[in-house]
């Protein structure tokens, strides 16, 4: 077994998580539930997608049965710190890019983009970046005390299912990135056939989160909860767009560092280190790297290969999915639920 990486040169975070943690996977232990876990669910609320993948209806969102638990835990036990960044998403809208180039810029003072052993050329952004309800579901969650402040940490839970003790630290600053919902469905459907054997059809997927019974859905109610938590305090919660990144990710990065605290300086600008990072993290390069292309990450009952997270990345694949009477319809759905809100998508 590899030895641990000397990481006590980091006078603060973020550090890699599997660099703190990378010999403790054998202890994973199943999170016993909270005594209270079931005060308010809707137990009768229960979809069962494929064999073996349950969701199941909880404050009013569409929760994975095996997570569930762990999510209502990070809810209420969690304490988070001054200076902790939470990524937030819902699933397949760019997660595993937001974590890499999250971590890349601000931790690039102690892991410089120009080092070949750089942890995102050797490690895939979620094992440099933690999922919470993954720890808690295996009862991991005191690695994250292990971990120097400030944490970059990354969560799938709408704004209203966030640890309470959000509120009482304002120094926490929140990064929701979305996608178009289209793609986010297409995408969402190819990881699930890949990686957890589901067999429905996609039409039969789509019929479904027009109900808004997807995981971590309605979707509807996730994009207005960051929404409008970003529009009520901007200094505090950015919300990103996945075609924004797409488009210019190198002004993505310095508007993410200036968010963060950590804006590049004149000398980073000339040296060219904004523009070093977005190409690290780019879905091309990283697709590439062994670290990427082996290995899954994951909980003891959901296991992702790393590979899946880099399917194609592209904006627009929806058409080959999807009719044109089915955009229009999700299009209308979505039309309708945000209206008001200054929050749109546009087919094209």
């Amino acid at each position: 077994m590899a030895a641990p990486v000397d990481t006590s040169f980091c006078l603060v975070g973020p550090v890699p998580f599997k660099d703190v943690h990378q010999d403790d996977d054998d202890h994973a232990m199943p999170q016993a539930e909270d005594a209270d876990v079931h005060e308010d669910d809707e137990d009768d609320h229960v979809i069962i997608i494929s064999p073996g993948l349950p969701l199941r209806l909880h404050q009013g969102v569409w929760l994975f049965d095996d997570l569930r638990p762990a999510s209502i835990s990070v809810q209420r036990r969690f304490v988070l710190r001054p200076g902790d960044v939470l990524l937030a998403s819902p699933p397949k809208c760019g997660t595993t890019w937001l974590k890499a180039l999250a971590f890349a810029t601000m931790a690039r003072a102690a892991y410089p983009v120009s080092d070949a052993n750089h942890p995102l050329r050797r490690l895939n952004p979620h094992e440099c970046v933690p999922f919470m309800e993954a720890l808690f579901s295996e009862g991991q969650q005191a690695k994250l005390e292990a971990l120097p402040s400030p944490r970059l940490l990354q969560t799938h839970m709408h704004h209203s299912m966030l640890p309470h003790s959000l509120a009482g630290t304002p120094d926490c600053k929140l990064v929701f990135i979305c996608r178009e919902p289209k793609d986010m469905l297409v995408s969402s459907w190819h990881l699930y056939r890949s990686t957890r054997g589901v067999t429905l059809s996609f039409s039969d997927m789509f019929e479904l989160a027009c109900e808004g019974k997807i995981a971590y859905g309605p979707l509807w109610d996730q994009l207005l909860g960051y929404w409008n938590a970003s529009k009520a305090a901007p200094e505090r919660v950015m919300f990103l767009r996945y075609e924004q990144m797409m488009a210019d990710p190198v002004s993505t990065d310095r508007e993410l560092a200036r968010f963060l605290g950590v804006p590049f300086t004149p000398a980073e600008e000339a040296a060219g280190v904004p523009a070093d990072i977005a190409e690290m993290c780019s879905i091309g390069a990283m697709r590439g790297l062994d670290a990427n292309r082996r290995g899954s990450t994951g909980t003891m009952s959901i296991q992702f290969r790393h590979e899946t997270f880099f399917r194609k990345g592209v904006v627009g694949d929806w058409v080959n999915h999807m009719t044109p009477e089915m955009a229009r319809r999700i299009d209308a759905i979505l039309e309708e639920k945000l209206r008001g809100s200054g929050l749109t998508f546009s087919s094209s």
